[in-house]
């Protein structure tokens, strides 16, 4: 059978899903043990087609599934069958494996599910509780989720009902389907920060769903990250949420002649405010990385160095738990449902310019962007630091929606550019560093011999920003003289 599953998927802990349950509307319950097995061929054929293939075993019977796409729709296709090992006719699976592969095993996954379905404003929901685990060779990784299935009706039913659920139980949404847990798990990375590995956008797509895509990735990697951030508090889930809070802004000002209706601004403000909240971390893990650690091995170690390093240290601690008590906020979820409900199931989807043809649009866009940057490229040899700083959002912003497009005309062909906005981003963001790292180092209490040793490397900063700023000065004039990968 072929079908679209409308789905919401949310983490929870194990001790809220009774209160999930009890503010749940009446329906039909039942109770059941879900055994998977998810299979692949040995080069992930399937994983890196965006695809998962499953065989689930329930009361005696076994069903085989194969699902692909991202977002509130995805592609589903399942049939019974007899024996332990997926038919590799069934729907589009031949077209996705090389000639000749075999599947096999990658991973297990063991659930107690606990089930209900019920009518919600004019629609018929299933409401999944799941908890159990994901299994791969020796490595496990327990699941506890919360699962919302339209079966009929408007898909606004579906985030209607996740902020009614979300007000009884901290439910925090996620992108991450069991698959992808399970792949993370075999490849080693089920717990640390994800990086966005950038979008493939069909030449054929609308500015809505381009949009959507990129949107998605975005979303999915501030999930991800803010899930490790409240599990273990650390450098790289902090600056990998930051990035993915930035590139959905980039991404809200580059569509938005497409966004026009309510709900952009209140979208920005609350991103906005997610980055914000993990500046004073990332601050500090940066002047602990780029400045502490080099110190240590320098030719000239300063004596309160040792102190310095245990003060930032306590801090940075500090200010990483602040992060995770932001990604942990009732405002984090309500901004994770309503972003994405707004992504999904928006009125700017109805609009003439969401409708047209994402490549003129992406041609304008991506002039926009580079007729702002070339208008402050001055400012990175003649500009003061607040000039630079505007600058280096310019670039930044400019890198992130080149990023996103840069599928339409061939990342190769992007390549270069692209590694021009980087080179640039680079260097202006150690100029920015050195910017605030004076601030940064007046706002925490240090002993005397730990103020002397701060003064002492920030001064050897201070001295090399002439070299700095010819830097700048120099990657921007290449930047503004190398020829657009568009139009």
């Amino acid at each position: 059978m072929s079908d679209h599953e409308i789905e919401l998927k949310f983490a929870c802990g194990a001790d809220d899903l009774a209160a999930v349950l009890a503010a749940a509307p009446p329906g039909d319950d039942e109770s059941r043990e879900l055994i998977s097995v998810y299979f692949d061929t040995p080069d992930l054929a399937l994983q890196k087609a965006g695809a998962s293939l499953r065989v689930r075993e329930s009361k005696g019977r076994r069903v085989q599934t194969l699902k692909r796409g991202e977002g509130l729709f995805r592609e589903e296709h399942e049939a019974p069958i007899d024996g332990l090992a997926p038919d590799p006719e069934l729907g589009p699976l031949p077209s996705l494996m090389p000639q000749g592969a075999s599947l096999r095993p990658a991973f297990n996954v063991r659930v107690s599910r606990r089930q209900r379905t019920f009518r919600y404003l004019d629609a018929e929901i299933e409401l999944a509780l799941d908890q159990g685990e994901v299994t791969g060779g020796e490595q496990k990784s327990p699941i506890c989720e919360v699962e919302l299935e339209l079966k009929s009706g408007p898909p606004s039913a579906l985030f209607a009902l996740a902020r009614e659920l979300s007000a009884a139980a901290p439910l925090y949404i996620a992108f991450e389907t069991k698959a992808a847990r399970g792949q993370a798990l075999v490849a080693g990375q089920a717990r640390s920060a994800r990086h966005n590995n950038g979008v493939e956008l069909s030449s054929g797509a609308s500015v809505a769903e381009a949009f959507q895509s990129v949107a998605r990735r975005a979303l999915a990697q501030i999930a991800a990250n803010a899930a490790v951030l409240r599990a273990d508090p650390g450098p790289d889930a902090v600056h990998q949420l930051r990035v993915g809070a930035r590139r959905l802004r980039s991404a809200l000002t580059a569509f938005k002649p497409a966004l026009a209706g309510e709900g952009l601004d209140v979208r920005t403000a609350d991103l906005r405010w997610l980055s914000h909240a993990c500046d004073r971390a990332r601050n500090l893990d940066v002047f602990a990385e780029e400045t502490l650690r080099p110190a240590a091995g320098g030719p000239v170690t300063p004596e309160g160095l040792p102190a310095l390093r245990k003060a930032v240290e306590a801090e940075r601690r500090r200010a990483w738990a602040s992060a995770a008590d932001a990604a942990s906020s009732a405002r984090f979820r309500a901004l994770m449902i309503d972003t994405t409900a707004w992504v999904e199931t928006g009125d700017w989807r109805n609009g003439e310019v969401a409708g047209g043809s994402i490549g003129p649009f992406a041609d304008r866009a991506l002039t926009r962007r580079v007729r702002s940057f070339r208008k402050r490229a001055r400012d990175a040899r003649d500009g003061d630091d607040t000039a630079r700083h505007r600058l280096r959002i310019e670039a930044k912003k400019l890198r992130y929606t080149a990023e996103a497009l840069a599928s339409l005309y061939g990342r190769k062909h992007a390549g270069r550019y692209l590694h021009g906005v980087r080179e640039l981003q680079e260097v202006l963001g150690a100029l920015n560093d050195l910017a605030t790292v004076e601030p940064l180092i007046a706002s925490l209490t240090l002993r005397p011999e730990a103020a002397f040793a701060a003064g002492e490397l920030v001064g050897l900063q201070i001295a090399g920003k002439p070299r700095l700023v010819a830097r700048a000065a120099k990657a921007a004039e290449r930047l503004a003289g190398t020829k657009p990968f568009w139009g």
